[in-house]
């Protein structure tokens, strides 16, 4: 009787021979090569019982290969060969990443050319550390809480058209025009406006000067680009799709360079070329400023593949930053399972959503001070008070909030949590709540050795990529508010594996937080409700309108696997 079994597994790729080798090499024609061999050998000697069950056992081996071979050309018909995990994700890397140096980015050397002959980026994914196993005599609720959800088979996947791969060669090549782009904002949201610039690049058929990083006005970090990424990894990894140089050359230093700072939103890339083409080829330098959210979120499936390859391959942190980031990562890793917390509870971002920040009327009144001299930096729903900011889900979580979410996700109370995010508007008053309530919360700060953070002082973008590195490691990532922190970790940790990533449903969840009739074990049921599929399920981006693949990487940069193998028993 034919039993199946499902080969699942979003890292490992299965690369079969082609069909005509395994027809060659399979039992069934060895089989039929026997028959030539001996054909004159009597009929009735030929078809015995022995050689039909071989014949049976073999023919359904053979048909198993077949099957093997042809079911992912099947089920992308339109597609060209898959060049997928196993060209971008390494499996030692993603399952055995504690054993091999901890390292959550596997790279080649850096000492390779950016010239070199290789044009896929091997091994070159931001990779975290494995996830923890649950172990142990715990409740219910916890192992639930520590436990990973199910990856649906998904791995990531960047099979770019015949067509993409064409135009790449005259592309990559590009001499003659240049494009610069002004990121600016904090690290995340200049990394969002890097992933654009490429796209854009290749848009336009130009070569792209390594992007600028504008001066944040609320940090006053004056890092470059290169002291932020690894450079010379962003142009080896590029190198198959733009031209990334380091400078203009010297025949386009005194050529007119326009600079477009005013951008619709939502542009797609018929505008950007209809726009800037001809000005492009005629001027040879164009400069874009202001790109946060200005492309399109719905592009052709090349460019949004483009877009994860920016993202998860080609901007990879510089190696001093790698070099802590790893080090505070591997000291929460190795005592077990930690929680990654990005909590938004710094001054601007109370001064930004209009939002009161429970710590009392004084603390509240400073900010609405700053926020009275400053109403530039107060985003939309002007016309909504405090507390209808805040039950529609526009407010981050304070630490009382999250600590009650912590409790009622069954998180225990001995769980390790990695706090990302900067200093909190008013200090350790404002994360009392949840530090009575989980007391082993570390920082960036209270982890490292003395002299570890003395290189990033005042380097604000450089201390939110430590966050990041040691928030990808965390077995659950949780942030207390939105923004692209959030929506960055939500999307790196599904092109992994579906790393688990809990989003606060605060519009759902809040009112139940003001029923003091409700009881915390009725409120815990309530939480864990609301959120059973908020823990970082595959979530396809076309379910939504306007949802950006950074976030959603599935389907456009992730495949589907599951192969069923029938075997004879």
């Amino acid at each position: 009787m034919a039993k199946a079994r499902t080969i699942k597994n979003p890292f490992i790729t299965l690369n079969p021979p082609p069909l005509s080798h395994l027809l060659t090499s399979s039992p069934l024609s060895s089989f039929l090569s026997s028959l030539n061999k001996t054909s004159k050998t009597p009929a009735n000697h030929l078809f015995t019982p022995h050689s039909l069950s071989l014949l049976c056992f073999s023919f359904l081996v053979s048909f198993t290969f077949f099957i093997i071979s042809v079911l992912p050309i099947a089920s992308h018909h339109n597609a060209t060969p898959h060049h997928c995990a196993s060209d971008l994700i390494s499996p030692v890397s993603a399952l055995n990443g504690a054993v091999l140096s901890a390292s959550f980015f596997s790279h080649g050397s850096d000492d390779d050319d950016v010239d070199g002959s290789s044009t896929t980026p091997l091994n070159s994914a931001m990779v975290p550390l494995p996830a923890h196993g649950v172990a142990g005599n715990v409740s219910k609720e916890e192992r639930e809480f520590w436990k990973q959800p199910d990856a649906g088979g998904f791995r990531p996947c960047l099979d770019f058209s015949i067509g993409y791969r064409r135009a790449s060669g005259r592309i990559s090549k590009e001499k003659r025009r240049f494009l610069i782009v002004v990121a600016s904002g904090g690290l995340n949201q200049q990394r969002n406006q890097i992933v654009d610039a490429v796209v854009i690049a290749r848009i336009l058929e130009a070569a792209l000067v390594v992007p600028v990083l504008q001066v944040n006005l609320i940090w006053q970090d004056e890092s470059e680009f290169s002291d932020i990424f690894d450079a010379k990894h962003f142009k080896r990894t590029l190198k198959a799709d733009v031209r990334v140089v380091s400078s203009l050359p010297s025949t386009h230093l005194m050529s007119r360079q326009t600079v477009e700072n005013k951008l619709p939103h939502d542009v797609s890339p018929q505008w950007i070329r209809t726009r800037f083409f001809r000005q492009l080829n005629r001027e040879g330098v164009l400069v874009l400023k202001g790109l946060d959210s200005k492309l399109s979120a719905n592009l052709p499936p090349d460019l949004q593949k483009l877009r994860c390859k920016v993202a998860f391959h080609a901007l990879r942190f510089s190696e001093p930053i790698r070099e802590v980031g790893n080090r505070l990562a591997r000291r929460m890793w190795i005592e077990g399972p930690y929680i990654g917390l990005h909590l938004r509870l710094e001054k601007d971002v109370w001064v930004r959503t209009g939002c009161l920040t429970g710590l009392g009327s004084e603390y509240d009144n400073v900010i609405t001070k700053v926020r009275g001299s400053q109403p530039e930096y107060l985003t939309g729903r002007l016309n909504m008070s405090f507390t209808q900011r805040r039950l529609a889900g526009l407010c981050p979580l304070n630490a009382l909030e999250m600590a009650r979410f912590l409790k009622g996700l069954g998180a225990p109370k001995s769980a390790r949590i990695f706090s990302a995010g900067g200093e909190p508007f008013g200090g350790s008053q404002a994360l009392e709540p949840l530090v009575s309530e989980f007391p082993n919360l570390v920082t960036k700060e209270m982890l490292a050795k003395k002299g570890e953070l003395s290189p990033f002082v005042n380097k604000s973008s450089a201390l939110a990529a430590i966050d990041y590195i040691v928030s990808l490691s965390s077995d659950v990532f949780i942030p207390s508010h939105g923004g692209n922190m959030g929506r960055a970790m939500q999307g790196h940790r599904a092109y992994v594996g579906h790393r688990k990533c809990i989003k606060p449903n605060k519009r759902a969840m809040l009112p139940f937080f003001e029923d003091t009739t409700i009881s915390d074990v009725e409120l815990g049921k309530i939480i864990r409700k609301l959120h059973s599929k908020s823990m970082g399920q595959p979530e396809l981006r076309t379910n939504r309108k306007d949802r950006d693949v950074i976030a959603y990487p599935v389907p456009e940069c992730m495949y589907q696997e599951e192969i069923s193998v029938f075997i004879c028993s």
